[in-house]
């Protein structure tokens, strides 16, 4: 058992099974490793409508609601806004990147 750990007994089985909690939650891939029998694939989740379900890192997304900050990709949603189209922003969303602005993103346009 780790330091930051929940332990789960599957009463199907009696088996213990130790998840590892990271900022407060568990992956939900670990549950795969609980299964009654073998070559059942285990355990998984059911969220209807996602209700009360929270990311906790994103490579894409950051936001702190208390400082009003909202950022994709490191980018302020504020200037992209003001300063990049719609296909401008999907590709960052992406790509991780915004779009070289010598190449257009829509066909026909220069910038």
């Amino acid at each position: 058992m780790t330091e930051q750990s929940l332990t789960v007994r599957d009463n199907r089985t009696g088996k213990d099974f130790d998840l590892a909690i990271t900022d407060g939650t568990i992956r939900a891939a670990d549950l795969k490793q609980i299964s009654a029998s073998d070559g059942d694939g285990g355990l998984a989740t059911y969220r209807p409508r996602l209700r009360q379900h929270r990311v906790l890192r994103s490579s894409v997304t950051f936001i702190d609601g208390d400082k009003g900050i909202l950022e994709y990709r490191g980018y302020p949603i504020e200037q992209l806004a003001e300063q990049s189209n719609y296909l401008e922003v999907a590709y960052l969303l992406v790509n991780g990147k915004l779009p070289n602005k010598g190449r257009s993103t829509r066909p026909g346009r220069t910038t």
